[in-house]
């Protein structure tokens, strides 16, 4: 939902895709043989509130520590991205994907 969001955002692309588009795009990605979706186990809120409970998260940075406590909860230890909110979230491992 977060690419959603940032694929269709007008103040960050000139030309953001449709709803449509972007939710397409989504789909696309689910259908390959070595992709999972990540939900929310049970116990997902206690591991929220260790995973956000270093340092404020409020506004932007509530939906970052809501994905970085999925990965946690499903055992995935690194992130690709070029956010570097998620460097506040010791136990991931950041890459820049294009560097």
């Amino acid at each position: 939902m977060s690419y959603v969001r940032i694929a269709t955002h007008p103040r960050i692309f000139g030309a953001p895709l449709t709803p449509s588009e972007a939710v397409g795009n989504v789909e696309a990605l689910v259908r390959l043989p070595h992709v999972r979706m990540l939900n929310e186990e049970p116990g997902f809120l206690e591991i929220y509130r260790e995973v956000s409970g270093t340092f404020p998260v409020r506004g932007n940075l509530v939906p970052d520590a809501h994905l970085a406590a999925l990965l946690r909860q499903h055992g995935v230890g690194r992130l690709y991205t070029r956010d570097t909110d998620f460097r506040k979230f010791e136990f991931l491992d950041v890459r820049d994907p294009f560097s």
